[in-house]
């Protein structure tokens, strides 16, 4: 990867002041988030207590007012006589008191022996005083805890209703001590609700035993009588023998860190307060910004002189990565010492790159002159080795082609004519060669060499110089199209390929060579070759190259002939077409495919 000059000299000072002011920012906000902690576990523990006693105090007043009002009820009740007016003064006047029931406990059975409803509290909602009946079925309210001496509290609040909480209290025992009576009283929320309603970032709020709300910040919360022992702080608080209970805690449901802590009550109720440590990490967040803010204007005043500085070193070594890159696409024509004007180590660096790109189009210019010689694989092949006499043995497939009749063509021709008429036909048959991977070794006259595997080889090519042949089969009959359109006689060629081992290497001496491969399996494939007249087909292939292309190929059996240089008569073979990727055999056939065969030099066709 890439990384300028430029961006390591502002990302070290980076580094540096980076690591200065982080340190320094780390270590004191460190130090004022441990206080701020500290002091906010003071203060919520300190506020929970304070309304946990201002919780104790109205709900003192509410259960002697409850156990008066009630004992008013029950004796107006034995005596048949109305309630009074102590009664009326109690209860009626009391804008606090929405009902009050009285049940005798007989057993496991409960009787209400007395009750009195305000409705004109329930009126405003629709109601009547058979709400209340109702609301203490949906309540299940824990009247047997009562029945053991327990005060309870229990929010009564629904929708559509009063914001209410029952408060259920002894009231009468018998002689043995046991409870008998027990009263509930059905009040307002208000009383409760007003000492959480101060503005305050600390949330706070009143549950029962149970962990459901009886008061709450938001009175919406507390009407809805949310249950909240899915929070774990307070599913702890709730458990615990001491009173006071604190700690940090995740809150399930904005998933944020909390300081909380927790005060009980007289009456079984619990006072919660927390704080979001976001809240209280507000002074310490703030000391980080600044500090953050300070060392990115240090920074930035930093990169702006670093960048002043680096531009006149990156600058000049910027412009020789572009000429690089230009001269690694092949554009040798780049001056680096006419843009880098620097009079130091990179000017001298410029002056070095002009002499290496002159060279390097010298050796560009020789390579492009070699591939049209011998072609690009073996061009490159020489270059990137020490050229010398010598050859290595590499399995190859040698082609030859030549076009019949051609002495007597160039006879009746000017010599512009032919080569025009053989510039032409090379031209068509080496991009076919090229294509499939062979390598023109060369031209002889009207025929042409060529050769697959040598200087690189593949597992293919055999396959490849086959499908090379019956493409140059096809090409053939276009360009004799062409040449019939113009007036001119149409042509006929003979391709011969063999396969086998051969020497590829340049021969010659120190002062002149020539890369070519050399062998027998060179001569057998132009004996092959010369075979084609014999045979009268255009294309003959050796038994080696059957072998080695299997099935892939529709093969026929011309038949055997003695070429001279050969001991023993040599089998060759037709080829008709090939096998498609759906395995079906395509023709490939030509009007210039098969023509009347005819005696040829150094070849005896051997009868059948």
């Amino acid at each position: 990867m890439r990384i300028p000059i430029s961006t390591k000299l502002i990302t070290v000072t980076i580094l540096i002041l980076v690591a200065a002011t982080g340190t320094i920012t780390w270590i004191s906000s460190a130090y004022f988030e441990k206080k701020a902690s500290e002091q906010v576990d003071i203060a919520n523990l300190e506020s929970a207590a304070a309304k946990a006693k201002e919780v104790d105090n109205i709900v003192s007043s509410l259960v002697d007012k409850t156990r008066v009002t009630a004992s008013l009820l029950m004796k107006g009740t034995s005596e048949q006589t109305g309630t009074g007016d102590d009664f009326d003064f109690n209860f009626t006047k009391d804008k606090n008191f929405v009902a009050l029931e009285i049940l005798k406990l007989n057993g496991s059975s409960v009787e209400t022996v007395a009750r009195k409803i305000k409705e004109e509290a329930l009126r405003p909602y629709g109601l009547t005083g058979t709400y209340m009946i109702h609301l203490r079925s949906w309540q299940k309210f824990p009247i047997r805890s009562v029945a053991q001496g327990s005060i309870e509290l229990k929010n009564a609040s629904y929708p559509k209703a009063p914001a209410m909480v029952t408060i259920g209290i002894p009231l009468i025992r018998d002689a043995q001590g046991k409870i008998t009576h027990v009263a509930l009283a059905d009040v307002t929320l208000a009383p409760l609700e007003k000492p959480f309603t101060d503005p305050s970032e600390r949330t706070q709020y009143l549950v029962d035993r149970y962990g459901e709300l009886l008061a709450h910040k938001d009175e919406q919360k507390a009407m809805a009588r949310l249950n909240m022992n899915k929070n774990p702080f307070v599913q702890k608080a709730l458990v615990q023998k001491s009173p006071q209970y604190q700690t940090k805690f995740i809150d399930p449901d904005s998933d944020k860190n909390y300081f909380g802590a927790s005060v009980k009550t007289s009456f079984g109720a619990t006072v919660v307060s927390q704080t979001s440590e976001e809240t209280i990490l507000e002074v310490s967040h703030e000391v980080k910004r600044r500090a953050i803010f300070v060392a990115g204007s240090a920074i930035s005043m930093a990169i702006f002189f670093i960048f002043l500085f680096s531009m006149t070193l990156t600058s000049p070594i910027e412009k020789l990565a572009e000429m690089i890159n230009l001269v690694s696409k092949g554009n040798f024509d780049v001056k680096a010492r006419a843009q880098v004007k620097s009079h130091d180590e990179v000017g001298d660096l410029a002056e070095a790159f002009d002499h290496m790109t002159d060279g390097l189009k010298e050796r560009d210019k020789v390579k492009s002159l070699f591939s049209k010689f011998h072609g690009s694989s073996v061009a490159e092949d020489l270059i990137s080795k020490d050229i010398g006499v010598g050859g290595k043995s590499k399995d190859v497939v040698v082609f030859f082609s030549d076009i019949r009749g051609f002495t007597a063509f160039s006879e009746k021709r000017s010599p512009e004519e032919v080569v025009e008429m053989l510039n032409e036909y090379f031209g068509v048959m080496v991009k076919i060669i090229n294509a499939h991977g062979g390598v023109v070794d060369k031209f002889i006259g009207d025929a042409i060499m060529a050769v697959w595997g040598a200087p690189r080889g593949s597992d293919r090519d055999p396959h490849n110089a086959v499908r090379a042949c019956l493409e140059m089969r096809k090409a053939l009959e276009s360009l004799n199209e062409l040449r019939l359109s113009r007036g001119q006689p149409a042509i006929n060629i003979g391709m011969g390929l063999h396969a086998g081992a051969a020497i590829s290497g340049t021969i010659g001496s120190d002062e002149r060579m020539e890369y070519t491969v050399i062998g027998n399996t060179v001569n057998t494939a132009s004996r092959i070759e010369a075979s084609t007249k014999a045979f009268g087909a255009d294309l003959l292939v050796s038994d080696t190259v059957v072998e080695k292309i299997g099935e892939d190929f529709k093969i026929e059996l011309a038949g055997a002939a003695e070429v001279k240089g050969r001991s023993e008569a040599l089998k060759m073979f037709k080829v008709r077409g090939y096998r498609a990727a759906d395995g079906s055999m395509v023709d490939v056939s030509t009007p210039y495919s098969d023509y009347e065969a005819e005696s040829a030099d150094k070849v005896k066709v051997k009868a059948a």
